[in-house]
């Protein structure tokens, strides 16, 4: 039986006039690069005479929103943040500088990476005190999730950070799947095994 495929002309060039406004509407990682510097005052320091990192939390938070916010041209709400390393202290005094790119895009959000680094402008020395990556939502004017543009891979640098990104979203619902199973299982055996060897007493009862 031989099947004839008729394809409507108009269906055609919707398709393609469809494909050519998404990349009409796609930018690079360059286009939406920010970076955020800032001198460390004595009034953000904690107890040790350090910068108390709830400051540089909120700087990171400023930046991803600003480079979301310019990739989407939306207003875009932070949904999540990866584990977020402090790597070295960031004294009084020292000039912070926090670069965004935008790694990852899916439907409505975007994955915006996130190098701190510290200046001591005297010494000159500069310190990497931190890594992380932010996951932002767009959204529309009703308040709901919206599209946002394509990213553009344009360098070896730029497919690396996007399929990281996707690496990251795999390992994290493997994680949670995995503690999920955990909870559900629960078995006093292992976990008094688990325990044995850590610091702290159990006074859980057999």
């Amino acid at each position: 039986m031989k099947i004839e495929l008729i394809i409507s002309p108009k269906a055609v060039d919707h398709k393609i006039s469809t494909m050519h406004k998404e990349m009409d509407n796609a930018r690079t990682s360059d286009s939406s690069r920010t970076t955020i510097t800032e001198l460390m005052i004595p009034s953000y320091a904690n107890f040790g005479g350090k910068i108390h990192g709830g400051i540089l939390l909120s700087l990171m938070d400023k930046v991803a929103y600003a480079t979301a916010s310019k990739h989407s041209g939306a207003y875009c709400v932070t949904v999540s943040v990866d584990t977020v390393d402090f790597l070295q202290p960031v004294e009084v005094g020292e000039l912070v500088s926090l670069m965004g790119s935008i790694n990852y895009v899916g439907n409505s959000s975007m994955v915006v990476g996130i190098k701190v680094i510290s200046e001591n402008v005297k010494s000159g020395l500069v310190k990497h005190t931190n890594t992380c990556y932010f996951t932002m939502v767009a959204k529309g004017d009703d308040d709901k999730p919206t599209m946002v543009p394509k990213l553009i891979l344009e360098n070896a640098t730029d497919v690396r950070r996007f399929v990281e990104a996707i690496y990251r979203r795999k390992f994290k619902q493997n994680y949670e799947t995995n503690l999920k199973e955990i909870k559900s299982n629960w078995d006093k055996q292992d976990v008094a095994s688990l325990l044995k060897d850590q610091r702290c007493v159990s006074r859980m009862k057999e």
